[in-house]
């Protein structure tokens, strides 16, 4: 039995440096899918089945490859690199195309191919640092990963606005499909640090090889049918699952409906109540748009910045607590969204490549909304962690992940027939629902029976 070497700082930054890539390129979809769609012709009651990927793609594809790729060894490519490798490559590609689509199906089919190529990416991401770091490690390993998806999202919804800022490309520039220049040279400079990334983690990282005994358990897995003993082990998870597990779900349902709710319906929002438009070839549009990327990068800034101080605050009130109030500011920064406009000034902030930058009172929102994602990120994880086995640590974490795209498919189905139309088809009314649920979420925060030592304050 091989001892892990303890890695230096920058060798466990070059391991997860490749995360900083698959998050912007999540980070683009975020902030530009439903405005790309509306570009192509799509109507705002349509945006959420055009969003189906992202939920079918996480609830089938990470399950499945974390299983293979628990089951895989290749003495020259190793066993989690090529996984997230093949995923940079394939989405790189489909980043580039993106822009260039001439049709809803196109841009759809491509954000299907996109979706499962970051999952194909991100999900042996998780187990690369269990599988190189040790115990005191591994802490900080995650931490890195954390930090790269706050990084990679921020810069990713910041890129078009500081595009424009800088005057590389204008506002009014466009493609012929409609889709603006500034779109395209931001997915291009997504595909490039999605590939580029990647390739710096597998270059400068090895994978240690799997024991004699490993190595046999791959051998013998090799021989059953994979798919059949995933598809048990879930079952029998999902029968012994543990009460405060089954107490998150409807605190995991009601944030993620309502963090679907947000990125499919912000655009046009802020269109409406900021520039007064629903034409999405006007310039208000397109500002609206940038605006979505400013106000999302904004709140994934407050996330990575709050995410530190959640953890000591998480030991004096509680993970309960602080989910509690973090949910809470998010669904009261989304419900005053329709109060508030890009005119009146906070502060500016200096920009030394041409004019200061006003931050408006829009923004207000954004620094309740990354508070409630900064906790989203981490406490129901920490809520979870001292109720399941050790040993089944791994199937209750993706059951965990089911949690998420399983709410988004919901709040595909269910937006698509009969909410939006119950909502009089306005997006404003969309976002007040979204607000609404992640106050009902952190409700729901307060009837959970926490097992964790740690949260024997509560």
């Amino acid at each position: 039995m091989f001892k892990k070497v303890k890695l230096n700082f920058w060798q466990i930054w070059n391991m997860n440096f490749g995360f900083f890539g698959i998050q912007f390129s999540f980070g683009l979809q975020q902030s530009n899918m439903s405005a790309i769609y509306k570009y192509l012709g799509a109507d705002e009651g349509s945006l959420p089945m055009l969003w189906l990927a992202g939920p079918i793609t996480g609830l089938i594809i990470q399950p499945i490859v974390g299983a293979i790729s628990d089951g895989t060894w290749s003495p020259k490519f190793g066993r989690r690199k090529p996984f997230f490798l093949i995923g940079a490559l394939i989405s790189s590609f489909a980043l580039l195309v993106m822009p260039f689509s001439n049709s809803i199906f196109m841009a759809a089919s491509l954000l299907w191919i996109l979706d499962a190529a970051n999952n194909l990416a991100m999900e042996p991401y998780r187990a690369f640092v269990a599988d190189k770091l040790d115990e005191k490690q591994q802490s900080l390993g995650f931490l890195m990963q954390s930090f790269f998806t706050g990084l990679g999202i921020t810069l990713a919804n910041f890129t078009p606005a500081i595009l424009v800022a800088l005057g590389v490309l204008a506002i009014t520039d466009k493609l012929s499909n409609g889709i603006p220049t500034y779109t395209y040279w931001a997915f291009f400079i997504g595909a490039f640090a999605s590939i580029v990334s990647v390739l710096i983690s597998v270059f400068t990282t090895k994978e240690y090889p799997p024991t004699d005994e490993e190595l046999a358990l791959i051998n013998e897995k090799k021989k059953q049918n994979i798919f059949n003993t995933v598809f048990v082990d879930i079952v029998k998870a999902f029968q012994t699952m543990p009460l405060t597990m089954k107490q998150l779900i409807p605190v995991k349902f009601f944030t993620w409906y309502a963090m679907f709710c947000y990125w499919q319906y912000i655009t046009s929002t802020l269109s409406i109540s900021i520039y007064n438009t629903t034409d999405q070839s006007s310039q208000g549009f397109s500002k609206a748009q940038l605006l979505t990327g400013s106000l999302n990068g904004t709140y994934n800034i407050i996330c990575f910045m709050v995410a530190f101080l959640l953890v000591p605050l998480a030991l004096k009130i509680g993970a309960k607590g602080v989910h509690f109030f973090a949910l809470l500011l998010g669904g009261i920064g989304l419900l005053s969204i329709p109060f508030l406009n890009n005119v009146d000034v906070l502060f500016v902030m200096h920009n030394p490549f041409g004019e200061n930058v006003a931050v408006t009172i829009i923004f207000l929102y954004s620094f309740g909304l990354g508070i409630s994602w900064a906790s989203m990120m981490a406490m129901p994880y920490q809520l979870l962690a001292g109720s399941i086995p050790k040993d089944k640590t791994g199937i209750y974490m993706g059951i965990f992940n089911m949690f998420i795209v399983i709410p988004m498919a919901i709040q595909v189905l269910t937006m698509q027939y009969f909410v939006y139309d119950l909502l009089g088809r306005n997006p404003l009314n969309v976002i007040k629902l979204a607000g609404v649920f992640l106050i009902l979420g952190a409700i729901f925060t307060l009837f959970i029976t926490v097992k964790n030592r740690k949260e024997a304050i509560v």
